[in-house]
């Protein structure tokens, strides 16, 4: 492929040619197939808790396979440092083809992996492991795609080039949901959950040969190639990434002006809408998932326009755009999924009044970051359970010692009696919460607009953010450079979102305080971004 410099040292900006467009698909390709990866292991981790931890009580057993799916984010940040430190060093092409091996080997010989009752302990153990292989294959993966891509694209249209990037989690997403619904629907549920729950794992051996095969018949980078001609890349690109200030500052802002507001946005409008959907108002995990899917097929087409209007008026002005709006309108939009979903609910919230008296010091603040935190308190139980059986309360001080009380309306009910358990939901009931989403009441068109709007929301901010973080470092620093803050942000900030929501809403006795999480975080990213944070898109990305 020929590159051709402008005056200024950039790129040419001519139309996409045959190899740019086969960089943007391989590419492309790969990053939905490590997404897709990712997420069937969320997806399927009651059936993984059942083969996998079969020792335990169910819910202990589901508890671990949390604990397993939340290491894959935290080790995400290392996987940064790691490849994109291999990155800066050897080149984009052969890291991010490193790090798509790692995750589809990962992922296939989960499928593979025997259950406990075959291995005994190192089968979990085993499992771990490989979550943690993916974790790690994936802090790598992003940075280099996005890399490579911006490194091929002409100047003018690296927002457009790089936007295709930004559609692979949520066609990842997309993919893995709509599979696991087809073999599911297509088997049963009983040979499912015996062993078609294997499937969508193996498949990826298929998908990891096609992206492999494809990726392969890629030419480097030619900004990196460009460097590496004439001596300028970096020997010690993480040094030079966080060690030294005027490139360090760079990461911080990058972290807290613009990937921890588009992470608690992504996950908000991704992740907790099918979360709050199925576990907070009680909507049948099958519908959830279809009006989710519904959601996501109508809103991808936003990431390509919106990364071709970065080209025209920046990649500043549309991300602080969907942070505001977010930040705006998060509780009337999660207000209205209730009141079109479950309009019982919404009546019951308004209507039946609950109050929990307990000792304050009795009641933690129940942050869950790895599912396998116990909070055993009489306070702390009373609240778990209201906020799983999705009710509203007020809290009451009661004296020192004393055990916590929830009071239903007239009726009063104390943690310390041994059918406490059982009598609470019959009390909620009586006074009008529904156990589940009623199907004939939902009003599906209404529902995934709303689902909807939240994922345009994810497109603004996202569909940008590659071409902003790409250019805002330099390239002999630049795989390095937007990784770590691209992964902490969304490894940790996002990653951990649901279990910060749940922890909030415990804490206040409401179901919607929770969303002030993603809500702040949006917030101090709108103002630090742009206060901070400069535009870039005119910037040339060859300079080293």
């Amino acid at each position: 492929m020929t590159i051709a410099a402008t005056a200024g040292g950039g790129i040419r900006t001519g139309g996409m040619t045959g190899e740019e467009r086969k960089v943007i698909f391989a590419s492309s390709l790969g990053t939905v197939f490590e997404w897709y990866d990712f997420y069937i292991y969320g997806t399927l981790g009651p059936f993984l808790a059942k083969y996998f931890f079969s020792t335990v009580p169910p819910n202990v057993a589901f508890i671990f396979t949390l604990l397993a799916f939340a290491a894959g984010f935290a080790v995400r940040p290392f996987g940064a440092l790691i490849f994109g430190r291999l990155g800066d060093l050897v080149g984009r092409k052969y890291t991010f083809l490193i790090t798509m091996t790692l995750m589809g080997v990962g992922t296939f010989f989960i499928g593979l992996l025997p259950g406990y009752a075959s291995w005994g302990i190192a089968a979990p153990i085993v499992l771990i492991a490989l979550r943690l292989i993916q974790g790690l294959a994936l802090g790598g993966e992003y940075g280099g795609a996005a890399t490579y891509v911006a490194e091929h694209a002409p100047a003018n249209q690296r927002g457009y080039y790089t936007s295709w990037i930004q559609t692979t989690a949520t066609l990842g997403l997309f993919l893995a949901l709509l599979l696991i619904l087809g073999i599911r629907t297509a088997q049963g549920e009983d040979v499912f959950g015996d062993w078609g729950w294997r499937i969508p794992f193996l498949l990826s051996g298929i998908l990891l040969a096609v992206s492999v095969w494809i990726r392969l018949s890629l030419n480097e980078s030619p900004v990196f190639q460009r460097m590496k001609e004439e001596g300028k890349t970096s020997k010690r690109p993480l040094t030079e990434a966080f060690a030294e200030w005027s490139n360090a500052k760079i990461a911080i802002l990058a972290l807290l002006g613009a990937t921890a507001g588009e992470a608690v946005v992504w996950y908000g409008g991704q992740f907790y809408a099918l979360f709050f959907l199925t576990q907070t108002i009680k909507v049948p995990g099958v519908t959830a998932q279809i009006m989710i899917v519904v959601a996501l097929a109508l809103g991808t087409p936003g990431f390509i326009l919106f990364g071709w209007l970065s080209d025209r008026i920046g990649r500043k002005p549309i991300i602080l755009a969907g942070f505001l709006l977010a930040a705006l309108t998060y509780f009337p939009i999660f207000k209205g999924i209730t009141h079109f979903a479950n309009p019982k609910l919404e009546t019951a919230l308004a209507s039946a009044p609950v109050t929990v008296i307990a000792d304050p010091s009795e009641c933690s603040f129940q942050f869950k970051a790895t599912g396998a935190e116990k909070f055993t308190t009489s306070c702390d139980v009373a609240k778990s359970a209201l906020v799983n059986l999705s009710v509203n309360y007020t809290n009451q001080e009661a004296p020192a010692g004393t055990k916590a009380q929830v009071k239903v309306g007239e009726q009063t009910l104390s943690t310390d009696s041994p059918d406490f358990a059982k009598a609470l939901p019959a009390a909620i009931k009586t006074h009008g919460y529904p156990a589940s989403a009623d199907p004939n009441e939902i009003n599906y068109v209404m529902t995934t607009v709303l689902l909807w709007i939240l994922v345009i929301y994810v497109t603004l901010v996202y569909a940008p953010i590659a071409a902003w973080l790409v250019e805002l470092f330099p390239s002999r620093i630049r795989y390095s450079g937007m990784s770590l803050p691209y992964h902490i942000g969304n490894g940790w900030f996002g990653g951990f979102l649901p279990a910060t929501v749940f922890a909030i809403a415990a804490a206040t006795g409401n179901i919607y305080s929770g969303l002030w999480y993603p809500i702040a975080i949006a917030a101090m990213s709108l103002v630090i971004g742009f206060l901070f944070l400069p535009e870039t898109k005119d910037v040339d990305i060859t300079r080293t």
